[in-house]
């Protein structure tokens, strides 16, 4: 099965960007080779530009806050055994207190750093971390692994908190989910909605079947076209029924 997720707001498409971009970065820096500790930095200074809002840390702090008092409330309820929620409570006040140690601005020691910004900068030109522009770059990128690997870690520390933070928020969004299974007749799907608010979805397609969802979708309706899955034609509707798992989640 392939799971496809859609974020219907602007926090948690952030969310989900920070969680692929810490993926990938996590991969990189654990290689070996300097085209892959390349990808890492330049993986990091991604991560930095989608943090570089200011308000950033006081909106993860918000959420968090509020999804305490909710698992507090729920944790108080009869239908909950004692201690189920304890673990994520825990969780959530760890990750509250790391996150208000973050002095200043998401990654500002990486923005000190002159070195590591000017590598930034060219980076963003088509061909511009090249040896003749970037020398030291070069020669950092011929240091033993080990020493590049240090420096990552040291570069990605502070931003350890942010990680641990919206990682917790997105698994208290998945694990809201409520999933139906549907069959959309000849690749459509339509469906009205209540009103409720939902902020992710998250389709299932056996991984056989060669199309992909193309999604709209508000609180009062969802459309899901599946599509044919291909690099070299034009975006076509794929005219077969499609069996698929849908699952919303709310914040």
């Amino acid at each position: 099965m392939i799971r496809y997720e859609h974020p219907l707001n602007e926090r948690v498409r952030t969310l989900l960007r920070l969680e692929d971009l810490f993926d990938k970065l996590a991969f990189f820096s654990a290689q070996e080779e300097p085209y892959d500790h390349h990808a890492a930095l330049v993986t990091l200074f991604e991560i930095l530009d989608v943090t570089g809002r200011a308000d950033m840390k006081s909106e993860l702090l918000q959420e968090l806050d509020r999804q305490k008092q909710a698992l507090e409330l729920l944790r108080k309820s009869p239908q909950n055994p004692e201690g189920e929620l304890d673990e994520m409570l825990d969780d959530i006040q760890i990750s509250s207190q790391d996150l208000r140690t973050v002095a200043g601005k998401i990654g500002e020691p990486m923005r000190d750093n002159e070195w590591l910004m000017g590598i930034k900068q060219r980076v963003g030109i088509p061909g511009g971390a090249c040896e003749f522009d970037l020398p030291s770059y070069r020669y950092w990128l011929h240091l033993d692994p080990e020493v590049r690997r240090s420096d990552l870690n040291e570069w990605i520390a502070p931003l350890l908190p942010i990680e641990k933070s919206f990682r917790i928020l997105l698994r208290l969004l998945r694990d809201s989910g409520k999933t139906d299974n549907y069959t959309a007749n000849k690749g459509m799907f339509q469906q009205m909605g209540a009103g409720r608010t939902v902020h992710l979805l998250s389709i299932k397609l056996d991984e056989s079947l060669p199309c992909v969802p193309e999604i709209s979708a508000h609180k009062f309706a969802l459309t899901i076209r599946f599509v044919v899955s291909s690099s070299t034609q034009k975006t076509r509707l794929y005219e077969e029924d499609v069996e698929f798992e849908l699952t919303s989640c709310t914040l």
